[in-house]
């Protein structure tokens, strides 16, 4: 019986030497990455071409940054991406918390149809209808416009998904019953009852609503045409030139660009976590 007792504490641990090792490996491969930009972001020019590479520069300067500024109007870059990401993350709450209530607490004809129908959005590539919606934004004459920058980004399909299973696990029937015959009105039940029990998976769709509009590229790079709507991403790619590419510039650039992200994952972690949970609420 003990040795049989010794044998299972052996593998038990021999199986979490096993685990953390492989958690630390792949701990390493992602970290290593944004420790060279950030590296690279203090090195001089001359230094980042040298052959062997060196993680540590030799004579670290923030001048990079300095630089960033000088030749580029960066902060405009930075207070564009910020107003597309606020706007858009504010709209995707409101729209989704809606529609998570309308399709979680009501029933009517084709609901179900109507539902399928959203979430099969979600996997549709936004490729396939880049030029529609680049047509649309045409006919409108919203090029170079700040609506156009944000349209894209008003509705999320998942956004829509997550605040239904929330609220059908979440909210029962009878409370809103009770809340009826107390007198409350439909409008008053979504803002007094459900928003505040959504505070979860509200805090978990704004992070990846924000997140969403914050890297994004394409769209930006098809709608903007003038220096003054770029945000961030599209503000990178000025530091790419035709035959070479300032990696110092260009890394400096990259840590301001990943600095909220940062921010919003050290105070946010606890819902980033919740989040992935919530996804397997059934509804």
């Amino acid at each position: 019986m003990k040795s049989k007792i010794g044998k299972n504490k052996k593998r038990e641990l021999l199986h979490a030497v096993l685990k953390h090792l492989g958690l630390l490996i792949g701990a390493f491969f992602m970290v290593i990455p944004f420790l060279w930009m950030l590296s690279t972001s203090f090195k001089p020019e001359v230094e980042v071409l040298i052959w062997p590479p060196k993680l540590l520069p030799n004579a670290p300067t923030y001048l990079n940054f300095v630089e960033l500024f000088r030749q580029a109007p960066f902060f405009r870059f930075f207070v564009n991406s910020m107003f597309i990401s606020i706007v858009s993350t504010i709209v995707i709450l409101l729209t989704s918390l809606v529609g998570g209530f309308i399709f979680g607490k009501y029933r009517f004809p084709g609901q179900r149809f109507l539902f399928l129908l959203i979430i099969v959005t979600a996997i549709v590539p936004f490729e396939s209808y880049v030029i529609p919606l680049y047509t649309t934004m045409v006919k409108w004459k919203w090029i170079n416009t700040y609506q156009g920058m944000i349209a894209p980004y008003l509705v999320m399909s998942f956004g829509i998904f997550l605040m239904r299973q929330h609220i059908s696990s979440t909210i029962s029937d009878e409370l809103m019953d009770a809340a009826r015959i107390d007198g409350c009105s439909e409008f008053g039940i979504l803002t007094r009852i459900v928003t505040p029990l959504c505070k979860s998976s509200g805090g978990a769709l704004g992070i990846f609503a924000f997140t969403q509009a914050w890297i994004a590229f394409m769209w930006p790079l098809l709608i903007a045409n003038e220096k003054e709507l770029f945000n961030m991403e599209i503000g990178l790619t000025m530091f790419q030139f035709k035959f070479s590419t300032n990696y110092s510039l260009l890394m400096a650039g990259s840590i301001i660009s990943v600095f909220p992200m940062i921010v919003i994952f050290i105070l946010l972690r606890r819902q980033i976590i919740e989040s992935i949970s919530l996804t397997g609420l059934k509804g």
